[in-house]
């Protein structure tokens, strides 16, 4: 028999959630074949059969969350010698789950032996919370965490434990204020809700994304770029650039190539800040925000300096693929120096986006719309036009080189042939 672990997934990776069994006990794998898919902060990775035989016993259920090297399952050979153990089991844990309560009071035992499988679901918790919850009959749900994030351990299940005689109180007082309601005519129909519980990556991104506003010193600052030159260019060489490269000339290359260009000449915004030391960073990795089924991710096109416009639209698209896919590696996200976002594919026309930390530097672009613009003193013509912001880490940029760098986005952008040399 062999055990079925948790694999290795990344140094800034620790532990992930059972997103889904791919085969049910008794059943026969075959080397390779799929077991599992396991969700992570950064991608989804399926963990493979090391050898052929039986899934004899799954330890671990969906929804519950796993640390790197743990044991989720095991694994027999042969072709039906697991189902013995599974029959055996649930009567084990039957058995310690009546047993459990017995030391308690007799009347709340009964119900309490219950309710801590559907609690593991709906609150994160450390495996080791999860036993001694469930070995005193403690509900997850009721149990004040200390973590920033909610994710309980073992010492939260202590403390609620020792406190546990506290809330016997309540009823008393709830009993009373029932009566009232009815006696004002208020109705007493529930209005409908539906709870569902956040995805793992969906957490990790709304913890970094209020980690980059406690941490940076974050402001944005605002221009606006012609677009005429560039959908000119874009006009004029769309079809020949397609018939040789095989991929559409977007917007996202010029963009690209424009911010590389600036960051050459404000290398401070392609740093990160590391304790009170600057980190320059001499190569230009590009985060291209994608949104994905799951939430915002953001893959890195690599070298973007030495890239000309037909690679970056390429690797753009297939980076964009494989997010919406959810086939991105762990390498695809990582090490970027400085990401751009496209609020403007989804309608927006101006926006302040947030770091992504450790980055320094965010570029929002957003809609191109049709703005009257004075050409001169006499002159007005509607120009498609479209905002541009730079939200930046004012710890370690000044006001003064942000919004320097901005304007060489902007005249960058508004003479697409500078690019092909500052780019």
């Amino acid at each position: 028999m062999s055990e079925i672990k948790v694999p290795a997934m990344g140094e800034s990776i620790t532990e992930g959630t059972v997103s889904r069994w791919m085969v049910k006990e008794g059943e026969t794998v075959n080397q390779g074949d799929v077991l599992l898919e396991l969700e992570t902060d950064k991608v989804n990775i399926e963990i493979s059969a090391e050898e052929s035989g039986v899934l004899e016993k799954i330890i671990r259920q969906e929804g519950e969350t796993v640390e790197i090297g743990e044991t989720i399952g095991t694994l027999s050979a042969g072709s039906g010698g697991g189902s013995g153990a599974p029959a055996s089991e649930p009567a084990a844990t039957e058995e310690k789950k009546a047993a459990a309560p017995a030391p308690e009071a007799p009347t709340p035992s009964a119900p309490v032996a219950a309710a801590p499988e559907s609690s593991d679901s709906a609150k994160t918790a450390s495996p080791s919370a999860r036993k001694l919850a469930r070995e005193r009959g403690i509900e997850l749900d009721q149990v004040q965490s200390k973590d920033p994030i909610g994710r309980v351990y073992q010492d939260d299940v202590k403390s609620h434990s020792n406190q546990a005689p506290a809330p016997a109180a309540p009823p008393a007082t709830k009993a009373p204020a029932a009566p009232s309601a009815p006696a004002a005519g208020s109705s007493t129909y529930t209005k409908p809700v539906e709870r569902q519980r956040m995805s793992r990556r969906r957490a990790t991104i709304a913890k970094r994304l209020v980690e980059a506003q406690q941490t940076a010193a974050m402001l944005t600052t605002f221009n606006e770029v012609d677009m005429t030159a560039i959908m000119d260019v874009r006009k004029r060489r769309k079809d020949k650039f397609k018939e040789k490269h095989e991929i559409n000339l977007g917007f996202m290359s010029f963009f690209t190539k424009a911010v590389v260009g600036a960051l050459k000449k404000f290398p401070t915004i392609n740093a990160e800040i590391d304790g009170e030391d600057v980190v320059l960073k001499k190569y230009y990795d590009i985060g291209i925000a994608v949104s994905a089924k799951e939430g915002l991710v953001v893959p890195v096109v690599r070298d973007a300096d030495r890239l000309g416009f037909a690679e970056i639209e390429k690797s753009i698209a297939d980076l964009a693929s494989k997010a919406r896919s959810n086939t991105l590696a762990l390498s695809d996200l990582q090490g970027g120096t400085f990401t751009i976002t496209n609020g403007g594919t989804f309608g927006s026309l101006l926006s302040t986006p947030i770091l992504n930390t450790p980055q320094v530097g965010i570029l929002g672009m957003h809609k191109i719309q049709l703005r009257p613009v004075a050409i001169d003193a006499e002159r007005m013509e509607n120009r498609p036009m479209m905002y541009i912001a730079l939200s930046y880490d004012h710890r370690i940029i000044d006001g003064s080189e942000a919004v320097r760098f901005l304007v060489t986005v902007k005249e960058l952008l508004e003479d697409p042939e500078s690019l092909l040399i500052e780019g």
